[in-house]
C-alpha cells in the first residue's frame, strides 16, 4: 500500500457510507455453522443501516430477496425511501435469466446497482463465456438506467476483469472492488485500485491483518474493523476522486467465530459502528 496517504482527500458529499448483508454474517447466518435461533432478515438490516444512519443499503446473496413475496419487497422499498436510504442488490453468477430475474428486482426496489460475482457455488464459467452471457444481458440493464457490477475476488487478476470492461465497453457495466477479495489471486489493494479504479461504481471497504502462524511458517489473514488493520482508507478514500463516478462506500466484514455465537454476532455489531464512524471521519479530512 502506498506510503504516506497520497492520495487526494474526499468529502462526505462525494461519496455515499452503506453497510451491507455481508456486515452482519453472523446473525444472518453462515452456512456450515451454527444458526442464530432468530435470523437477521432484510427488515432487520434495514433497521440496523437507520440506526447507523448511514446512506446505502446493499443487499447481498447471503441474505437473497429474490424468495420475498412482492408485498414484502414494497414494504421493503417503501421503508428505505421513508428512511432516506438508497438500496443496492447483491448476488452471484452471470447467467442471463438470472442477470433478467434481479434487473427485475431492481425494478421492484427502486435499485440503480446490482452487484454480481461470475461463479455460483456450483459453477465458474470461463471468462469468454462470462462476456458472452454480459452482453447478452446488459441491453436491458442500459434501457432500465441500472447498473451491474462484477466483483473481484479469487478466481480472476485485476487485469482478466479490466480486459473484460474494455472489450464489452458498455455504460451499464461496472466494477464492484473489494479491498481484500484479490489477496487470493496475490494482488494487494493497491495493485487492485490501480488496475479496477477507472471502472469502480461500487467500493466494498473490508479492513483486514495479516499475521504470522504460531509456527513461523505461514500467514494468518482475518478481518477486523475499518482502520484497525492493514488497508490505507484515507489514501483509499482519495483515489475515489480518480473513478469514473463517486461509488457507494460499502462496509463489508470478515468478523472471526469467538467463544459462542452470541458474542460473535454482538462483536461484528460493534464493529460496524467502529467502522462507520471511521469512515466518516476519514471523509471529514
Amino acid at each position: 500500500m502506498p506510503e504516506g496517504g497520497g492520495g487526494s482527500q474526499t468529502t462526505a458529499r462525494d461519496v455515499k457510507i452503506g453497510i451491507s448483508s455481508w456486515t452482519y454474517p453472523w446473525a444472518i447466518g453462515v452456512c456450515g455453522h451454527e444458526l442464530p435461533a432468530n435470523p437477521m432478515d432484510a427488515f432487520g438490516l434495514l433497521e440496523r443501516a437507520v440506526a447507523l444512519e448511514v446512506e446505502v443499503l446493499q443487499i447481498a446473496d447471503n441474505l437473497p430477496v429474490d424468495a420475498l413475496p412482492a408485498s414484502d419487497l414494497s414494504r421493503l422499498s417503501n421503508g428505505a425511501r421513508r428512511a432516506g436510504i438508497s438500496l443496492e442488490l447483491g448476488t452471484r453468477g452471470v447467467e442471463p435469466s438470472h442477470l433478467a430475474l434481479f434487473l427485475e428486482l431492481a425494478h421492484c426496489l427502486d435499485v440503480r446497482l446490482v452487484r454480481t460475482l461470475t461463479s455460483t457455488d456450483g459453477h465458474s464459467p470461463a471468462l469468454a463465456q462470462v462476456e458472452e452471457w454480459l452482453r447478452e444481458a446488459l441491453p436491458g440493464y442500459e434501457r432500465a438506467g441500472v447498473t451491474l457490477a462484477l466483483e473481484n475476488y479469487e478466481a480472476h487478476t485485476s487485469e482478466e476483469l479490466a480486459s473484460l470492461m474494455r472489450r464489452i465497453g458498455s455504460p451499464g457495466l461496472g466494477v464492484c472492488l473489494d479491498t481484500v477479495n484479490s489477496l487470493g489471486a496475490l494482488e494487494t489493494p493497491a495493485e487492485v485500485v490501480r488496475t479496477l479504479g477507472p471502472w469502480t461504481v461500487n467500493l466494498h471497504v473490508k479492513d483486514f491483518r495479516i499475521a504470522r502462524i504460531s509456527s513461523r511458517m505461514g500467514y494468518l489473514v482475518t478481518g477486523c474493523p475499518a482502520g484497525a488493520g492493514r488497508l490505507d482508507i484515507p489514501w483509499l478514500l482519495g483515489q475515489v476522486r480518480g473513478f469514473r463516478s463517486a461509488p457507494s462506500v460499502i462496509v463489508e466484514q470478515w468478523p472471526p467465530f469467538t467463544d459462542t455465537l452470541a458474542t460473535t454476532i454482538a462483536l461484528e455489531a460493534g464493529w460496524a459502528e467502529q467502522s462507520v464512524r471511521h469512515l466518516r471521519m476519514c471523509l471529514r479530512g
